[in-house]
């Protein structure tokens, strides 16, 4: 039953207006007592732009501070954009998570490898099952998508019912797994939906996704056409795709090796779940050199680029156990996130230098997206019938085509939010009506830093010019005491003229301080001021660019 001042709301943290770090939040009940439900808490990836950083994490400032009304946190499925974040999180929040049994073993799984993690209390819900948490009951609705056991939330509060959707698309053939549930989505559209919080990754594509089943025919097609070694990377995440390479490479008599921990785990969680039964067994690294290279097929992370990856190491030629010749093939049975073009292509470049043939998703379909194009969405639209259309899970482009869309749905109302916005869903209107506090912390080695961190900063500026350190004695009647030492990282050695950088330095630093009265040299922070502010000035004029500069100045 709802009372007379209840409310339901909607508040995101992250995945608006950003592709990943996914977290929202729904509250139900009287203002300043509101019951919370969390839905998923993912990882981004950082940029060139964050220099030492990983992965970057919602601020979950807020959630700490509502944390006694929390309910629970459920999870959509486990893609790192969803549940990257729970491990090192959760301590913060405290709840309980309600996840399927893939999702549930992949996070356990990612704790065992946190040093430190500490436990954390998980409940498997079923595709397909309910759970009651405070006022919400949250029903779990099977999704297709590129990892198994996705779910859409059906959550059902006294003020109305809200389809949450996850990452989905419809796929008659998904590969593994139960397809997306069309029936139940009708009957909870005949039941009547308030909102639709829909994922808008693809809503920029016309038309209907691929299918898993094609992708998979035409891997096979590839694999018995290839006559060397074979690689193809992939999302380690996208057991379909591993399933369907795997089956691809035993009917072309190869055998299957797996090089990427997290491709291992990935594969030891699915098998563990009954999802690779009827695959053939893969095979470690340690398998390799005994094989013959036209009976292998590896299977590889790295896809989108990243430098400590298999698939960058191999393209190198700096990988312990695997290398290529000319006439072998790299199959990239993904597609590239924006962003990540640039250390794709050269990965790409290193194997076409090497001979190596390389197909990708432009010349074969060797990949097909999780998400949803248009069409798609429309059939979504067309079951569910939502008063309110909430566009989620994109950057600004894909919330603004998502919003019109919408209103073409025939969606009475459409709210775009971005994270940090308070949304008010029931009664009345819907509308922003506040904010909630928001943000992202980057993850530097094992701490979090905000994202305005001055060390951040400082290594930007470091990356960009470089750095020179200066340590001098300095006696008590104001003379130097020996030779100063001086060093200098990131800036070059010689001047377009050929002359020497420490020559720059050194005239600047010995002149500065002959120029500096007797009293004056006898006063360390005037020392470092004069030094640091004249050798950086030198080194400007000569170079072009300025370095940051650290003098230390020792009394003796």
């Amino acid at each position: 039953m709802s009372g007379a001042s209840d409310e339901l709301v909607f508040a995101p943290l992250g995945g608006f207006g950003e592709i990943g770090m996914n977290l929202a939040l729904y509250g139900f009940g009287p203002k300043g007592a509101m019951k919370w439900l969390m839905v998923d808490c993912g990882i981004a990836f950082a940029g060139p732009e964050q220099p030492g950083v990983e992965i970057i994490v919602p601020d979950v400032a807020f959630v700490e501070k509502i944390r006694r009304d929390l309910v629970g946190l459920v999870v959509t499925h486990a893609h790192e954009d969803h549940i990257g974040a729970i491990v090192d999180l959760q301590p913060k929040f405290g709840c309980a998570v309600y996840a399927t049994q893939f999702a549930a073993e992949l996070l356990r799984a990612k704790r065992l490898a946190e040093r430190g993690a500490p436990d954390i209390p998980i409940e498997v819900v079923a595709q397909g099952g309910r759970v009651t948490l405070g006022p919400f009951d949250v029903e779990f609705v099977a999704m297709a998508h590129s990892i198994p056991e996705s779910c859409a939330l059906a959550i059902r509060t006294p003020l109305g019912l809200v389809l949450h959707s996850g990452d989905w698309k419809i796929d008659a053939e998904p590969g593994l797994g139960a397809p997306t549930d069309q029936k139940r989505l009708r009957a909870i559209g005949e039941e009547g939906v308030l909102a639709l919080v829909c994922d808008s990754t693809n809503i920029l594509r016309e038309g209907i996704s691929p299918s898993e089943g094609e992708v998979a025919r035409v891997l096979s097609d590839v694999i018995a056409g290839a006559k060397g070694r074979v690689v193809v990377t992939t999302f380690a995440s996208n057991v379909a795709r591993i399933r369907a390479v795997a089956r691809a490479a035993a009917a072309a008599g190869r055998e299957v090796v797996l090089a990427g921990r997290a491709m291992e785990r990935v594969v030891a969680v699915a098998r563990e779940c009954g999802y690779l039964d009827d695959t053939p067994q893969m095979r470690g690294l340690e398998a390799l050199s005994s094989l013959p290279r036209e009976k292998t097929v590896l299977i590889a992370t790295g896809s989108q680029g990243e430098p400590r990856a298999a698939i960058a190491r191999i393209s190198e030629g700096a990988h312990p156990a695997v290398s290529l010749n000319a006439g072998d093939m790299v199959i990239f049975s993904s597609r590239t996130i924006p962003g990540n073009e640039r250390e794709v292509g050269r990965i790409v470049n290193n194997f076409i230098r090497s001979g190596i043939e390389v197909v990708t998703d432009r010349n074969g379909l060797v990949h097909a997206s999780g998400h949803p194009r248009r069409g798609e969405v429309a059939e979504l639209y067309a079951w569910l019938r939502p008063k309110i259309a909430v566009p989620a899970h994109g950057e600004d482009l894909h919330l603004s085509e998502h919003a019109a869309f919408a209103r073409a749905q025939g969606a009475s109302f459409v709210v775009p939010a971005r994270n940090g916005d308070l949304v008010a869903l029931a009664p009345g209107d819907p509308g922003i009506v506040g904010e909630v506090p928001c943000g992202r912390l980057l993850k530097d080695g094992d701490i979090f830093v905000p994202a305005g961190d001055e060390a951040l900063r400082v290594r930007q500026k470091l990356a960009a010019a470089g750095v020179v350190t200066i340590a001098l004695a300095v006696t008590a009647k104001g003379d130097l005491a020996g030779v100063p030492d001086v060093m200098t990282a990131g800036v070059p050695s010689r001047l377009r003229d050929g002359a020497a950088m420490d020559a720059v330095v050194d005239d600047a630093l010995f002149s500065t301080f002959d120029n500096l009265p007797r009293q004056k040299r006898r006063d360390a922070d005037v020392v470092s001021s004069a030094i640091e502010k004249a050798v950086r000035s030198a080194v400007a004029a000569a170079w072009g660019k300025r370095p940051s500069v650290h003098v230390l100045v020792v009394e003796v």
